[in-house]
């Protein structure tokens, strides 16, 4: 595990790159950071991960370390010693972690909670939408700290990394660490705009995961985020159709992102307006 600092005194806010090591984009976005070096108002840090699985190419080495928070100190995984490690070092900041996906091209926000950082950033960051896990997934790096995850894209484009930087330096900027003629400058630097705010970002929760049948010959033939309804086919198991039982909204599904399930189905909650409600004096 890498960890660089940003400003003098105890980290307030992080950024996380490398939780998975087949996740390019947000290794990335943390070394321009680091090798840019910004000025800043509040200390942060800088972590990429899990750096064996990084220069091994895969996603993990012994667990999915985005599984196993808070971790363990004596385990024999590395990545359960590794979660534990970077729980202690994350601890007292308010965490941005970088991810990306096999699933869905356009940046998401994903969160545990719904609460006013998580509407203040998915009104503010250039993202499409939030997604509310609630307590439906156990393990994650937000079990141990306030952390907000970021899914930058699809896995390994350039669409992604340039997601990723752009989001990362938004976050900054938005919670007080970098100034904006500093963003601005970074933005220059690294070729990126801000990204347009979204009128209006959907909320979605959790609410299952849907499960694949034991074959390896999978199609998904639906886009994420937008309504299945009850009776749709909405993928394939070896030509066979796999229907919907209920209406739902998908999330992270594809036929390749998990071994076991082609993602989660979601309810759509609310909406975040671009300017939050003005309250009555």
């Amino acid at each position: 595990m890498r960890v660089e600092q940003l400003g003098d005194g105890t980290p307030e806010l992080a950024i996380v790159g490398g939780i998975h090591g087949d996740e390019p984009s947000g290794v990335s976005a943390v070394e321009r950071l680091i090798e840019a070096s910004p000025p800043v108002e509040r200390p942060v840090l800088l972590v990429i991960a899990n750096e064996r699985a990084i220069e091994a190419g895969e996603r993990y080495l012994d667990a999915d370390l985005n599984r196993v928070f808070p971790g363990d100190p004596d385990a024999d995984a590395h990545e359960k010693r590794l979660a534990h490690e970077l729980a202690e070092r994350l601890q007292g900041t308010t965490a941005l972690s970088m991810h990306a996906t096999q699933s869905h091209p356009e940046p998401f926000m994903v969160s545990d909670r719904i609460d006013p950082l998580v509407e203040r950033l998915g009104r503010s960051l250039p993202v499409e939408s939030v997604v509310d896990t609630g307590e439906f997934i156990q393990g994650r790096l937000f079990r141990a700290i306030r952390t907000i995850e970021i899914e930058s894209g699809l896995q390994g484009s350039d669409a992604a990394e340039a997601a990723a930087i752009r989001i990362a330096i938004a976050f900054l900027e938005e919670l007080g660490a970098l100034s904006g003629p500093v963003a601005a400058d970074l933005r220059e630097r690294f070729g990126v705009e801000p990204g347009p705010a979204s009128a209006s970002v959907p909320v979605f929760r959790l609410t299952r995961s849907v499960p694949k049948s034991g074959t390896d010959d999978h199609l998904v033939s639906v886009n994420n985020f937008e309504l299945v309804d009850a009776g749709e086919r909405f993928a394939t198991a070896d030509g066979v159709p796999v229907v919907a039982e209920e209406e739902f909204y998908p999330v992270l599904l594809s036929a390749e992102g998990y071994d076991e399930i082609f993602g989660y189905a979601a309810e759509k909650i609310t909406e975040l307006s671009s300017e939050p409600p003005q309250s009555a004096e």
